[in-house]
């Protein structure tokens, strides 16, 4: 028998499941895994982005915007350089295991 205080509340479980669940569909492309993989060590512009990650124009523009959308990656223009961070900290959280496993130099 559960006990009335170890319920958890369904709608809020709901909620944060459909968010997780963006979350995750965000990620489960390879190119924005890369690019977030990339922003994880810090601020790139778009041409570092694209020197780092080998993806090429409008592929990149195209997944930096999808992740602008999403509210994960924020943008600053410096003169004509738009740099971009990670913003989401679920995000962030997420592909700092995902590097620790896959993206290190260790990783296998």
């Amino acid at each position: 028998m559960i006990q009335s205080e170890n319920k958890l509340d369904i709608q809020q479980l709901r909620a944060n499941a459909d968010a997780a669940g963006e979350l995750l569909k965000a990620l489960a492309n390879p190119d924005r895994l890369l690019l977030l993989c990339q922003l994880s060590q810090g601020e790139l512009n778009v041409s570092d982005l694209e020197a780092l990650s080998g993806i090429q124009q409008p592929t990149l523009s195209q997944q930096l915007a999808v992740l602008r959308r999403k509210k994960m990656v924020e943008t600053r223009r410096m003169g004509k350089q738009v740099y971009y961070r990670i913003s989401s900290s679920a995000a962030l959280s997420v592909i700092h295991v995902l590097y620790q496993h896959f993206c290190a130099g260790d990783a296998k």
